[in-house]
């Protein structure tokens, strides 16, 4: 099939030990790895493109299933005193009504973290952005703006993240914006129903519009502690009468119920289709504050749920802003929280932050199997648990068969 190929990923490892070429067709497709180096010369004459990988394993590109690049890196400019959840709304609000996120300073920070996460391999994004309230879309816009830089790099979708409330009272403003922001292109219809006044009515409003206008959702979902808290098996519900595609995001009051109750859920979740979002980095800051003896860890149940067959993804959430004040935009440092505060093992912490994500999107494929398409990472390490120890930083990052980010190091160490 070398006649096929049109770039050579040159003296690639594979994780289940195998080494050679990765052909790659026209389409960004992988067609073969090529282990005779007569055939690799032969698709060479040919004139297919030669990408030296350097014996570097080579990984299914990350990716990010849940960002606010709105917020991200603003730790700085609108700092939490306090560094709990009040803090951080209180921090937010203040900056927020002082005029510090600018059209102009948010297209340039969503910019940069858009950068940090390609150089870290990510290919494809998922970010949640305010909508609604005083700013409209004005967030949504400015995330557009930035996020065009980059369409021919990565994979970006938006999720309309909208003001409380979304019923009743004073959601009028509201819904308007999620109407203005499905004009103006979001791809998908978040919220936060368990914070809501009604939250059976935020979900069917919700569902109206993105069964109405063709989008899939992506909620935030019981990010709380609170056991009575539950508003996942309302979800589950709902989406096991529509065919759209469903998200919930963070779920934490899942791992705070008894078992049964557990058992319940996830099988209502399962049944619906819909695929869970972990997000160990924010939801391990915030979360437990009010536990000081046994402070539990604030995740979803993961093993629980993909036991039961649930598609798990898991993302970074907040990076460097008030909510999170740390965060380096990488998925392997998501995916090592997994292993350490999930008790995920490292395959299946890898899967989370790269093909769960792409699952979750109904997006194709990626990695080096014969279709895939081959939006790859290569690092320098022997194994996916030591990428995911290490975390290295020397990454070559492919799209579609192209280098798109390469980022590398030079070490030394000194001599007497």
């Amino acid at each position: 099939m070398t006649e096929s190929v049109r770039v050579l990923l040159r003296n690639a490892s594979l994780p289940d030990g195998r080494h050679g070429t990765l052909g790659v067709d026209a389409n960004g497709r992988i067609v073969e790895l090529i282990t005779n180096t007569d055939d690799v010369e032969a698709a060479a004459r040919g004139g297919a493109t030669i990408v030296e990988i350097n014996g570097r394993l080579v990984l299914p590109a990350l990716a990010e299933p849940h960002a606010h690049l709105d917020k991200a890196l603003t730790a700085d400019v609108a700092p939490n005193p306090t560094g709990d959840l009040r803090g951080a709304i209180d921090a937010w609000i203040l900056a927020e009504s002082s005029g510090m996120f600018d059209h102009t300073s948010m297209v340039e920070r969503v910019r940069r973290s858009l950068e940090m996460l390609l150089l870290s391999g990510v290919t494809f994004v998922r970010s949640h952005i305010n909508v609604g309230g005083a700013i409209g879309i004005a967030y949504l816009l400015a995330a557009q703006e930035a996020a065009s830089r980059f369409r021919h790099l990565m994979d970006i979708e938006f999720v309309a993240l909208i003001h409380m409330p979304m019923s009743g009272p004073g959601s009028e403003v509201n819904l308007a914006a999620l109407d203005a922001a499905i004009d103006a292109g979001v791809d998908i219809i978040g919220g936060c129903p368990h914070l809501e006044p009604d939250a059976q009515a935020c979900i069917d409003a919700v569902f109206e519009r993105a069964e109405r206008h063709g989008r899939a959702i992506d909620l935030h979902v019981d990010e709380t502690l609170d056991p009575t808290v539950l508003t996942l098996e309302l979800l589950a519900e709902r989406a096991q009468r529509s065919s759209i595609g469903v998200t919930a995001s963070h779920c934490v009051s899942l791992s705070m119920i008894d078992s049964a109750s557990r058992a319940r859920v996830i099988n209502a979740v399962a049944r619906a289709g819909m695929s869970i979002v972990a997000l160990p980095q924010t939801n391990l800051f915030l979360q437990g504050r009010d536990h000081p003896i046994a402070t539990p860890r604030g995740l979803t149940p993961a093993l629980p749920l993909i036991a039961e067959g649930v598609n798990v993804a898991a993302g970074a959430d907040n990076v460097q802003d008030p909510f999170n004040l740390v965060g380096r935009s990488d998925p392997l440092e998501t995916a090592s929280l997994m292993v350490m505060a999930g008790h995920v093992l490292p395959d299946s912490a890898f899967s989370m932050v790269s093909s769960a994500v792409r699952s979750m999107a109904s997006r194709p494929s990626a990695g080096t199997n014969r279709g895939d398409i081959a939006d790859l990472i290569a690092v320098p390490v022997g194994s996916i648990r030591e990428a995911i120890a290490q975390a290295p930083v020397d990454r070559l990052v492919i799209r579609g068969g192209q280098v798109v980010a390469e980022r590398t190091t030079t070490q030394h160490i000194g001599t007497r």
